[in-house]
């Protein structure tokens, strides 16, 4: 049986378009399966995700009551369409402290941390129902950091979810640089930034994790991308070309904003052509990815005015659409697997 990858890029209120398109993918599963209260982690084996991404992953593998998830699809996107201007908002102090976030972070930190306090309370990352990949870096130790579930708990390196989203998400100039510990008796410090900025597309880190993943006898649950089902999910582009002209005399303030967006737009490419290139060693592989269009929304990832909230609502609604035998194919493999 393959194992069934579900992979989500970061790209900050922008999350809205995957999490939309997960909300018509979990609605599928319900009709086919005729489970109205069929979840994603009922048939997905692993959660990847970076900072935005990380976020909705966690929450479709959040523990609920009697083990059942506690958040549907839906619910896990309402995170962006209840709290998103409240996330993303400087106020009057803070943007003339920081001068418009010139010489300080643009937004303070303190409702990202209610809104995942509040969502994730002091669940654990090995509590999570499913193994993942979540990815940070960790400017100190000048490393990448993945918060694997099957790792915490077996080396009792564990973390609170809502500290890893946390660390995951700290966009550099966005969000002030998050300092997390390990859970007691470690309690090992980590001085993390968004993950998007190494992998912002964590599908590569995902199949590399998965192939660690071992069965209750021992054995490896997968040897290749022949052994897994992939679904990785962007979250809309729309890449800016930069002029010469302009790009050679910028200085460190020049490069400032483009240098972010060429990481965040640069890696997801480079992990695509990768992912691609592996798939290509497997006849008939099942690695899905899907590159939403932005539809007139915002490619800023921080614009929330309540109609580009509404606007990225609809691109993933549309994009669910032209998609649509995209996701098909996956439900067809997932309700497939579920039967064997």
């Amino acid at each position: 049986m393959a194992l069934k990858i579900l992979s989500i890029d970061g790209g900050g209120i922008r999350g809205i378009i995957p999490g939309q398109i997960l909300v018509t993918l979990e609605k599928k599963l319900q009709e086919r399966s005729g489970n109205p209260d069929a979840r994603l982690a009922d048939y997905f084996d692993m959660f990847a995700g970076t900072s935005t991404g990380a976020i909705l992953s966690a929450a479709y593998a959040c523990p609920g009551e009697n083990g059942r998830p506690k958040f549907s699809a839906e619910e896990a996107v309402g995170f962006y369409l209840e709290e998103g201007d409240e996330i993303f908002d400087a106020g009057v102090l803070h943007s003339l402290g920081s001068v418009g976030g010139f010489n300080d972070e643009k937004y303070p930190a303190d409702d990202l941390e209610r809104v995942l306090r509040d969502a994730f309370g002091d669940i654990k990352l090995s509590e999570l129902t499913k193994p993942t990949c979540f990815v940070a870096y960790d400017i100190k130790k000048r490393t990448q950091v993945i918060f694997n579930q099957v790792r915490a708990g077996k080396d009792k390196d564990d973390f609170l979810v809502r500290d890893l989203l946390r660390g995951s998400s700290a966009a550099p100039t966005y969000f002030e640089t998050a300092r997390v510990y390990s859970c007691p008796p470690k309690a090992k410090p980590y001085v993390l930034v968004d993950g998007g900025l190494v992998a912002n597309d964590p599908a590569l880190c995902a199949y590399s994790e998965a192939l660690k993943l071992k069965d209750e006898t021992g054995e490896k649950r997968a040897n290749g991308l022949k052994d897994m089902m992939i679904l990785s999910i962007g979250t809309g582009k729309d890449l800016k070309k930069y002029k010469y002209s302009d790009a050679k005399n910028w200085g460190v303030v020049g490069w400032a904003k483009p240098v972010i967006d060429i990481a965040l737009e640069g890696g997801p490419q480079m992990t695509q052509y990768h992912m691609k290139m592996i798939a290509s060693t497997v006849g008939d592989s099942s690695y899905f990815r899907i590159d939403p269009a932005l539809n007139g929304a915002s490619h800023d990832l921080d614009d929330v005015s309540s109609e580009n909230l509404m606007k990225l609502k609809k691109a993933g609604d549309v994009n669910a659409e032209k998609f649509d035998e995209t996701l098909n194919a996956v439900v067809s493999l997932l309700i497939g697997a579920n039967l064997t």
